[in-house]
């Protein structure tokens, strides 16, 4: 991996599994942990400069996704760290912004989730939706909509892929670390 993409901010370097896969086409900036078997593919950048960020096993951050943090400030004294969980799917081009993210989860294409925003266990976020400050969504739906609204109980299939989509995209980022191996 081309050093230039991954930045120390303030002494704090990104850190990761050698397990994981960063594209080099990705900026990742300051106090980052990403876990094992993850994937952070192409134009995702991720900035933790004024809080940090977390990123469990097995979750893949796809194409053009921001992920940002929230300083300390009055109304927030800790800030807004961005913490992902195990075997998340984040979609193409979403904005993450000082949210938690439990395991599980599907984070639509172009969806946006906001500071303070905490989001459970096998969750579904469609794409284009809104999840506004401090919302929360509870295990087990749908949620769609700008602001998102509960839609309904997740399908047991819908539940069964949840783990799926991330072992695909474990599957994918084998291929693309062997496909490198050289470089």
């Amino acid at each position: 991996m081309s050093p230039n993409h991954l930045r120390a901010y303030q002494g704090k370097y990104p850190k990761y599994a050698s397990s994981t896969y960063i594209d080099r086409s990705s900026v990742l900036v300051g106090d980052i942990e990403i876990g094992k078997d993850s994937s952070i593919w192409p134009l995702v950048a991720a900035r933790g400069d004024v809080n940090h960020i977390r990123i469990g096993e097995r979750t893949n951050i796809q194409d053009g996704s921001v992920l940002h943090v929230t300083r300390t400030n009055p109304e927030a004294p800790d800030g807004y760290a961005l913490l992902i969980g195990d075997d998340v799917t984040v979609g193409h081009k979403v904005m993450l912004h000082g949210c938690t993210l439990h395991n599980r989860i599907l984070v639509g294409m172009g969806a946006i989730v906001m500071d303070g925003a905490v989001v459970e266990d096998d969750v579904i976020i469609a794409a284009g939706s809104l999840v506004p400050p401090n919302k929360h969504l509870v295990s087990g739906y749908l949620y769609v909509g700008s602001p998102v609204k509960q839609a309904r109980p997740l399908h047991q299939a819908e539940r069964d892929f949840l783990a799926k989509s991330a072992e695909n995209y474990v599957q994918l980022k084998n291929e693309y670390l062997n496909e490198n191996a050289d470089d």
